[in-house]
């Protein structure tokens, strides 16, 4: 059985997630310790016990350990299990990191799947809808897959209460690996604030702030309203469509945050992007890394590698006989290798 230690690397719920969905994959049990030891509230919340319990059933595993606070827990899958699925994480704990826990089960099981997942959709903690729908999940089905995504309500933090759903078809078996390294020619830019329960003058100052810095025209801004959030919300998404790849920034709007804030969140991940000519951004980086590895090879390059991603790595490796490689570029971008 495979010793995780939920401690080294960036220390939270990533770790046990990524062990998750490789324990899923593989076939090989896992036992994890100290899981989130270095947290303001060790141990597993619910939405980390949300992931346990869809790996469970998605994997029809055997846990041991499985309740709010365990710093320990062993996981022994049995077979994967394609069907339909309903995921709640009852907080607003994110709804998307449960999806990332099963996704790499699914993508290569012996049938269709359909998820129901509720729970947070816009998290400031997590990969928003948005990303997963127009960023991550394209990229998967170039692997062989087909995922589609739909958005029935938004979730924002605190309230959380968003709903979505994805289908699932698998790629026959195995991923295809896939070489990312050049993201293309710009082919579109958008900028969407979106507010919920909130004045639509909020969005309009966060678009403001994006046309100034970026220099971006006003038929690339967009000011958006929903009414159909359980709580008050607020985000900015700057979206750079190029010919190989989709890349989104977020910022989170929070009590006590002012509106310009919240859109240079937003400035400073797209112009670090654009400052180079990676393929993927920080946060697309950590997602790659686990369908790569499953894939048996590719490669990719990124702005810069997150703890996440580096802990993601070390997983990688604790399960598959693969080796990752990072080479910094001339341009101090990063290049990230499988074999």
């Amino acid at each position: 059985m495979i010793t995780i230690d939920g401690s080294f690397g960036e220390g939270g719920g990533q770790i046990l997630r990524t062990s998750l969905g490789l324990s899923l994959v593989t076939g090989k049990p896992f036992r994890i310790v100290k899981i989130r030891a270095g947290r303001k509230q060790p141990g597993l919340l619910r939405q980390h016990l949300t992931a346990v319990t869809a790996a469970a059933r998605v994997g029809c595993a055997e846990v041991t350990g499985a309740s709010i606070g365990s710093t320990e827990l062993t996981f022994s899958p049995q077979r994967i299990l394609s069907g339909n699925y309903q995921f709640a994480v009852g907080t607003a704990g994110s709804a998307t990191l449960v999806l990332q826990t099963v996704l790499p089960a699914l993508l290569v099981a012996d049938a269709p799947s359909t998820l129901t997942l509720e729970g947070g959709t816009h998290n400031p903690f997590a990969p928003p809808f948005d990303f997963l729908a127009r960023s991550f999940l394209p990229l998967i089905n170039l692997m062989g897959a087909n995922v589609a995504a739909e958005l029935e309500r938004p979730g924002f933090y605190p309230a959380g209460g968003g709903k979505f759903q994805v289908t699932i078809t698998p790629s026959g078996g195995r991923l295809q690996p896939l070489d990312l390294i050049e993201r293309g020619d710009i082919l579109n830019r958008q900028a969407r604030a979106i507010v919920a329960n909130l004045p639509i003058h909020i969005a309009r100052r966060e678009l403001s702030v994006i046309a100034s810095k970026m220099s971006w025209k006003e038929p690339w801004l967009e000011a958006e309203t929903v009414d159909n959030s359980a709580g008050p919300g607020n985000i900015v998404m700057i979206e750079i469509a190029s010919s190989h790849v989709t890349e989104i920034f977020t910022g989170f709007g929070q009590r006590g945050l002012r509106a310009e804030a919240v859109a240079e969140q937003a400035v400073k991940g797209a112009r670090q992007y654009l400052k180079t000519s990676a393929f993927a951004g920080e946060h697309l980086a950590d997602q790659l890394v686990v369908p790569l590895a499953i894939a048996g090879g590719g490669s990719f390059t990124a702005v810069r590698l997150s703890r996440h991603m580096t802990t993601n790595v070390e997983i990688v490796r604790s399960f598959l006989d693969i080796a990752v490689e990072t080479t910094m570029l001339e341009d101090r971008t990063w290049k990230v290798e499988m074999k």
